[in-house]
């Protein structure tokens, strides 16, 4: 964990594919994902659209082009709340503020590729979020995989590989590109 950690900013570029049981293809963003230092995240969506969306203080805070920023409160949103947990304590190593949100299960070879699988301990966030898997290499994340408790799925590439979404995703695709060697 303390290996993961880094100083705040920290920004990586992202391209997610959602798989949604209710579109037949996935929704694709792509931009990039800043910790902003303590429980402040922030996510700029470039493509299809521009848009922002930042946690800070228990908000989130949604802007769009063309739009009035929305508001809302953090515990409004569960799934939120699982991937700040999440990303502050992978980006501040903080190891003991991971076990205290999830049950961990690590998993590595000796080539440097390991994962990691978050379990959500909070049985209200479980009802949304089934697990979290990030997959790496060495000191650095490269995918991470939102299972959510209906069955949908958001599977983000992070850093270099973020430029190899394919056009049309699928999830063998992304699993092979998160499984793959840098």
């Amino acid at each position: 964990m303390a290996a993961l950690g880094q100083p705040a900013p920290a920004h990586t570029a992202f391209a997610e594919a959602r798989f949604l049981q209710v579109l037949d293809r996935p929704l694709v963003v792509s931009g990039e994902l800043s910790w902003l230092g303590g429980d402040r995240l922030q996510r700029r969506v470039e493509q299809p659209q521009k848009e922002t969306a930042t946690i800070a203080d228990g908000e989130v805070t949604q802007q769009r082009d063309g739009r009035s920023p929305r508001h809302f409160s953090l515990k409004r949103a569960p799934q939120l709340q699982v991937l700040l947990d999440s990303f502050v304590a992978l980006l501040s190593g903080d190891a003991a503020r991971l076990q205290q949100a999830f049950e961990i299960r690590q998993h590595g070879d000796t080539g440097g590729a390991w994962t990691l699988t978050l379990v959500p301990r909070d049985a209200r966030v479980a009802k949304t979020v089934a697990s979290i898997r990030i997959d790496g290499y060495a000191n650095a994340s490269r995918c991470m995989h939102m299972q959510e408790a209906d069955g949908d799925l958001a599977v983000d590439l992070l850093g270099p590989l973020a430029a190899q979404m394919p056009a049309a995703p699928t999830r063998e695709a992304l699993e092979a590109l998160c499984r793959s060697a840098p």
